[in-house]
């Protein structure tokens, strides 16, 4: 499909560099979001002489409040209740209460910051971790050991690069608090996946609410997905039509800037 075209746009698909290296003409990929690292190794690209452009900002309400809803649903167990109501099955669940629960944002850029925002609105203590502290951000900022072991729920908001890549370690998930729940909006590849379905398991967390994941999509036989006490979204988190239209106009201002 590729053919002879020299940009290409890019809406969450694979670009192998293997791939790419049979469209002799192609210079320049516009992925449509801030992500292209999950998809396409950036590096190797730019040696083919290949430009990535991301896009950045579009969407950062809506996956803000995607990440609230699975912290609702979660702290609700209302995945779970779907699932039996429509299997005929009546058990009510004891969820948690989120007035007045801390809640721990990972990654303080405009998600994240948003997310922060949100959840003050609710009730909610917030406190935040950044890599690079952010003063102006109005947010009591603390150092990531003391956001796991004080957060009741954890909210992941970091771009994958290099250095995050697995940040959340099998370490840093038995150094949250019993009972905690982990929101994750940004990319499946900065949890340890493995230690987290032990967490799971072993009732260490409470519960994860995931829109992202190592390989998407999840097939239907991942541990994830048989999990009982994990709410899955199908990395949906920015899609809504207010996003999307801002997306595709910025997506156009960036081949236009390239071809002009």
């Amino acid at each position: 499909m590729l053919g002879d075209y020299a940009i290409a746009l890019d809406d969450h698909s694979y670009m192998p560099t293997d791939l790419v290296a049979q469209c002799p003409h192609l210079k320049h990929i516009v992925f449509l979001g801030t992500g292209a690292a999950s998809y396409m190794n950036v590096a190797e690209l730019k040696e083919r002489g290949i430009a990535v452009h991301t896009i950045k900002g579009y969407g950062d309400t809506a996956v803000a409040e995607h990440t609230i809803a699975l912290m609702f649903a979660a702290a609700r167990d209302i995945a779970r209740m779907d699932r039996d109501v429509r299997g005929g099955v009546w058990t009510p669940q004891e969820g948690v209460q989120l007035l007045g629960k801390t809640l721990g944002v990972i990654g303080l850029g405009g998600i994240g910051a948003e997310v922060a925002r949100i959840a003050k609105g609710i009730g909610m203590q917030v406190i935040a971790y950044n890599r690079t502290p952010r003063p102006d951000a109005g947010i009591r900022q603390v150092d990531i050991d003391t956001l796991l072991a004080q957060s009741d729920v954890v909210s992941l908001n970091l771009v994958l690069n290099d250095d995050t890549r697995g940040f959340l370690s099998a370490d840093h998930l038995t150094r949250m608090k019993k009972g905690a729940l982990l929101i994750n909006t940004a990319r499946g590849a900065l949890v340890d996946e493995t230690a987290l379905i032990a967490a799971l398991t072993s009732g260490h967390l409470r519960h994860a609410g995931l829109d992202v994941f190592h390989n998407e999509p999840l097939k239907a036989d991942h541990p994830l997905a048989k999990l009982p006490n994990v709410t899955l979204t199908s990395h949906a988190a920015f899609r809504t039509e207010e996003a999307s239209l801002t997306l595709l106009r910025r997506a156009i201002d960036i081949v236009k800037t390239i071809v002009a």
